[in-house]
């Protein structure tokens, strides 16, 4: 079989297996790629070579990493994070050259190996951290803003680090290899700032005037590849070249443009990078050098998340926040695999110990996912202080809502929290809400508004905020797996309470509806029928018959709340008149228990059961055969006195 093919043929296998395997498990992608390069190279089933050819278009997939990093750092960007990225990060990365270098050399490496191999550790994994961090919500907290702006600082870091290692290689003294990084670092910005911009963002418009989407596409890969290929002649690597031409895009306006035409070439190839990683990896050389593995397994988890706490500190006054900060950044980065590969190929490190490192980089990387996972109850263990820290907050939010029933407990106050509570203050009904971003929190509390700082997900939390004494639950942020976290909280505390759900779309439905919500309110489904009411009297329909139009879809997509959505004419309605909803629990020993939706005599008490819902599972209009349990939750409508009269009746002990 041709070479070619085969290497085709080995990212495909592995772009397919990997993905579904570890996905299921939910660990990154990436760590299946080496898995399956390590099941094709020697120490497997031999079915693939490790060869030149293999290395070569691999180092394609680290020119396209590169690129897509360079789109990542617009000046404004690095501009308005310069505290975080310059100050925390210069120091996290400084301090573990220092470190390993420190450690190396106690070993009998060479200062200039022990810098080498800091820089290669100093390397935390963005495309884990920055995954994991996304899914749980937690990119805005304080702790993982000082993840984001270490990890950029790493990336950027990467750039001198790839022209110092073939410098020290080449023979030259420290001092001339860090003298000659620095003139080619100069000269690169130099090209960046003055030249870049004046050439790049004409010569775009011009192609993109053409309206060709395949010019476009051929003219992003011109430049990246062209501009790899100039550094390359330079005596620098092509990988700079791609970060150059990165930068140079991210300030016009086609860097959204070319950042979704050129992932799927970052993403095919940088697979196949870190295929050829498990190709490297021969398990007899990592088994013999395991000393040598556990060593790097340590420098890169434990000895840097011990260099990175008292960093934080010096950034937040809570240790919680610095030991979360430390704890996502424990691991390797793919960066540093592409550093260690350079090395390999400057002959700095024996082939040997170079599998050594690589096996202890992937054995930590496999392991972030887990820490990061249990990272909360790891701070909990560790910082006695963030007992304290925490009931202070609780504290906080108790005392806002002391005194405070029948209200709303807002999950958020984003742009859609503070559009609810005005309506909620401008109908005189108690709320308070929790964020987790600290400065909304300041201005919203200076303003006024009876908003606190807390995590919603948190038992505690919902305590203090009075969830017991609370008429409603809403959760106006759009993110199904905290919504999820906050609806598995919410009811184990108080499992009758409304609870309403914001989501972008109905994707998760039925997810949402399982986990306990009472409703879910979708923007898709509101965006559609605002765009649809708009066009309806656009083409000369009667408000009226717009306004019935609306009100039916409604009643049919939210059925729960169709008292709710009486029509224009209703705006100006108040009081008892109206109807309203309420949810009974269904107790053991209670009148209800046991019958049929039949024996109740809803009817003729002019009540509507709405839903049942069961262990999470709601039944809208459930049939009249229907048999209540204990445990069920009943979701009735009808007017205030009615459902006052059904509710004490079907409560009664027997």
């Amino acid at each position: 079989m041709h070479t070619t093919l085969g290497l085709v043929l080995i990212l495909l296998a592995a772009a397919v297996l990997s993905t579904a395997l570890f996905r299921s498990l939910r660990l990154p992608a990436m760590l299946g790629y080496v898995t399956v390069g390590i099941l094709m190279g020697p120490s497997g089933f031999s079915l693939a070579n490790n060869d030149a050819e293999t290395h070569a278009l691999a180092e394609f997939g680290i020119v396209f990493l590169m690129f897509s990093i360079g789109l990542e750092f617009s000046l404004s960007r690095l501009r308005a994070m310069r505290g975080l990225v310059f100050g925390l990060g210069g120091l996290q990365v400084g301090l573990t050259l220092l470190v390993a270098a420190g450690i190396g050399w106690s070993l009998g490496f060479s200062i200039t190996e022990g810098i080498v191999l800091g820089g290669i550790l100093a390397m935390s994994s963005t495309a884990i951290v920055s995954k994991i961090l996304a899914d749980r919500g937690e990119l805005d907290t304080p702790h993982g803003q000082m993840i984001i702006g270490i990890l950029l600082f790493q990336d950027l870091a990467v750039v001198p680090l790839m022209i110092f290692i073939p410098a020290v290689a080449s023979g030259v003294g420290l001092g001339w290899a860090l003298g000659a990084a620095a003139l080619k670092a100069t000269a690169v910005l130099a090209v960046i700032l003055l030249l870049g911009q004046r050439i790049l963002r004409p010569w775009f418009r011009l192609v993109a005037e053409r309206k060709s989407s395949e010019l476009f596409m051929l003219n992003v890969l011109f430049i990246t590849l062209g501009l790899a290929y100039l550094t390359a002649q330079a005596g620098l690597s092509l990988a700079l070249g791609a970060f150059v031409a990165g930068m140079l895009i991210s300030e016009t306006e086609y860097r959204f443009q070319v950042e979704s035409d050129i992932r799927p070439f970052r993403d095919v190839l940088m697979g196949l990078f870190f295929v050829t990683i498990g190709l490297s990896l021969d398990l007899a050389t990592v088994i013999g050098q395991l000393p040598a593995v556990l060593i790097v397994l340590l420098l890169a988890t434990v000895v840097k998340l011990a260099l990175i706490f008292p960093l934080g500190r010096l950034h937040t006054p809570h240790a919680s926040d610095a030991l979360l900060t430390g704890i996502g950044l424990a691991q390797a980065g793919e960066f540093g695999l592409v550093l260690l590969t350079l090395a390999g190929e400057s002959q700095l490190f024996e082939p040997q110990l170079r599998q050594a490192i690589a096996a202890g980089m992937v054995l930590s990387m496999l392991i972030a996912p887990l820490l990061l996972q249990h990272s909360s109850h790891i701070v909990l263990r560790i910082c006695g202080g963030t007992w304290l820290e925490r009931a202070r907050g609780i504290h906080e939010i108790s005392r806002k809502s002391f005194g405070i029933e029948e209200h709303v407990i807002l999950c958020g106050y984003g742009r859609t929290g503070q559009s609810i509570a005005r309506i909620l203050e401008a109908e005189g009904i108690p709320f308070i809400a929790l964020d987790h971003d600290p400065k909304r929190v300041k201005a919203a509390a200076a303003a006024g508004d009876n908003v606190v700082f807390g995590n919603c997900s948190r038992q505690e939390v919902l305590m203090a905020a009075g969830i017991r004494r609370a008429k409603a639950l809403v959760i106006s942020f759009a993110h199904t797996p905290t919504a999820i976290s906050v609806l598995g909280a919410a009811r184990h505390l108080h499992p009758g309470l409304p609870v309403l759900v914001r989501t972008l779309d109905d994707s998760d439905l039925e997810k949402v509806k399982q986990a306990g919500a009472t409703e879910v309110v979708s923007e898709v489904m509101e965006g559609a029928l605002m765009l649809g009411s708009q066009t309806l009297l656009m083409a000369g329909t009667p408000l009226g018959r717009v306004l019935k139009h609306i009100r039916l879809m409604r009643e049919q997509r939210y059925s729960t709340l169709r008292g709710f959505f009486q029509g224009a004419s209703d705006d100006e309605e108040s009081g008892p008149a109206q109807e309203r909803l309420t949810t009974l629990l269904i107790e053991k020993h209670r009148m209800a228990a046991g019958r049929k939706l039949s024996e109740l005599d809803l009817v003729n008490a002019a009540v509507t059961v709405v839903a049942v819902r069961r262990h999470g599972i709601r039944a809208a209009d459930p049939s009249p055969d229907t048999r209540l349990q204990a445990g069920d939750m009943l979701v009735l409508r009808g007017l205030p006195e009615d459902l006052a009269a059904i509710t004490e009746r079907l409560s009664r002990p027997v």
